[in-house]
């Protein structure tokens, strides 16, 4: 493996490894673990102790965060008539049907989430085994299948995040950038790791939340404290 090279050790020695920082303490020095020369997505990777070859230890579930993702996710739209004219004015990006349907078929994935109506889910399936290894086919459970489509579309765009534990029983999430201020991150954070806490399945045995990191896209990561990020949710 590769040696990390200098700006990384550099920032990795502002960080106590054998500690477990406050949330608060964690956010204020983030900006400063971030090495890359862009505005850096800070990730949340929370362990969580269960396992997901079970289903009743599936852990899955969104949140709109208080201050959003910093990203502008590119929305399209499944729907015709008067739902179609709803997501358009909601802010939707593109807003089609069978001829959305085609472009994608054709190789088109410019977007980064894809809602549709109950009605048009027949024609969506088509699409199935292109959009689903994307992680991009509208899911019920995730909220984007869903005849409240202006609701939908102004949760995503405004920094709704779904999470949903991975085969190693992980949750790995976006909650701000860098350049965010420690409050911002905070709160963020806090919001996040609260809906987490009140989707613990039935089958969840043990320690339900056990380890918390806060990471930049390029740079080192932080270990938190897990009882101040759900004081934090409920200060």
């Amino acid at each position: 493996m590769a040696a990390h090279g200098k700006k990384y050790r550099t920032a990795s020695a502002l960080i106590d490894a054998d500690r477990r920082y406050a949330l608060g303490d964690a956010c204020d020095l983030l900006p400063r673990l971030s090495i890359s020369r862009f505005d850096a997505t800070v990730e949340l990777h929370l362990r969580l102790g269960v396992d997901p070859r079970h289903a009743d230890q599936l852990v899955r579930g969104t949140v709109v965060l208080p201050h959003g993702t910093g990203r502008h996710l590119r929305v399209i739209v499944f729907a015709q008539g008067e739902k179609a004219q709803e997501a358009l004015k909601a802010g939707a990006d593109e807003v089609g049907g069978e001829d959305l349907v085609k472009k994608i078929d054709d190789g088109w994935f410019e977007f980064e989430v894809a809602i549709a109506t109950p009605d048009m889910m027949g024609l969506v399936g088509r699409l199935g085994k292109k959009l689903g290894p994307r992680g991009l086919m509208p899911n019920p459970k995730s909220g984007t299948v869903t005849f409240d489509i202006t609701r939908a579309v102004e949760e995503i765009k405004s920094g709704r995040v779904e999470f949903k534990v991975d085969r190693a029983g992980i949750v790995h999430a976006p909650v701000g950038k860098a350049s965010f201020t420690p409050t911002q991150l905070t709160e963020n954070v806090a919001a996040l790791v609260d809906a987490i806490n009140r989707a613990k399945p039935s089958g969840a045995k043990g320690t339900y939340l056990r380890t918390l990191t806060l990471a930049p896209t390029m740079g080192p990561g932080v270990r938190i404290d897990i009882p101040s990020a759900l004081a934090a949710a409920n200060a």
